[in-house]
């Protein structure tokens, strides 16, 4: 698997998009509803690479980050605006530690039909500003080297193997699953606050290398 995909598909993930994936698989039922949302989340991915794509081609832009010429002023600009966006917030996450708490959606997940997993895994993709910037960021880049949206599918099928970890995980080692994902469930919501710091850091540091 292309190593760029996988890390931008952390990014991607991390947080309450796989926080939702383990709730699911300790859920009423793990199955049906974890493949609902792992299907949703490919999809959503699929259509939001495809729709930015086509946006960049509409423009004719060549502001894509790391495009082949190098960043245009335009692109150095949104580079440094979306640096300076996410150092703000992993400052605000560290300062609002104590008082930090997981979204209440998450509690009801785990009564959550496979439908209504479907609907928060499209939703997750196209409301969550991290998954919003790396899909546009991609569809940009595909656009200025003169590629389509088949070149990315890696990153399509890095998300969607991340989002289905934990099912898999729960398939191949039932017992020891439902032992282990509850406290990881738990761990990640008590320290939300650590997870999303983690996640801006890195979205940082892919943005500037």
């Amino acid at each position: 698997m292309d190593t760029g995909a996988l890390v931008l598909a952390i990014p991607m993930m991390a947080g309450p998009q796989v926080l939702s994936s383990i709730i699911f698989v300790t859920g009423r039922r793990p199955v049906r509803t974890s493949v609902a949302y792992v299907v949703a989340i490919a999809a959503a991915i699929a259509v939001g690479l495809g729709a930015s794509t086509q946006l960049a081609h509409l423009f004719n832009t060549q502001a894509a980050i790391g495009g082949s010429g190098g960043p245009t002023k335009l692109g150095t600009t949104i580079q440094l605006v979306m640096v300076g966006v996410l150092i703000f917030l992993a400052v605000r996450s560290y300062l609002t530690r104590a008082t930090s708490k997981p979204p209440k959606w998450l509690a009801k997940l785990q009564s959550a039909s496979p439908k209504e997993a479907l609907l928060l895994g499209v939703l997750l993709i196209f409301l969550m500003p991290t998954d919003v910037v790396i899909v546009l960021t991609t569809g940009f880049h595909l656009e200025s080297e003169g590629k389509s949206v088949v070149d990315g599918l890696p990153l399509v099928a890095a998300t969607t193997l991340l989002a289905a970890l934990p099912l898999i995980l729960y398939l191949l080692f039932r017992r020891r699953a439902t032992v282990l994902m509850p406290r990881v469930r738990n761990w990640m919501s008590t320290n939300s606050w650590l997870v999303n710091i983690i996640i801006y850091l890195l979205f940082v540091a892919l943005i500037l290398f």
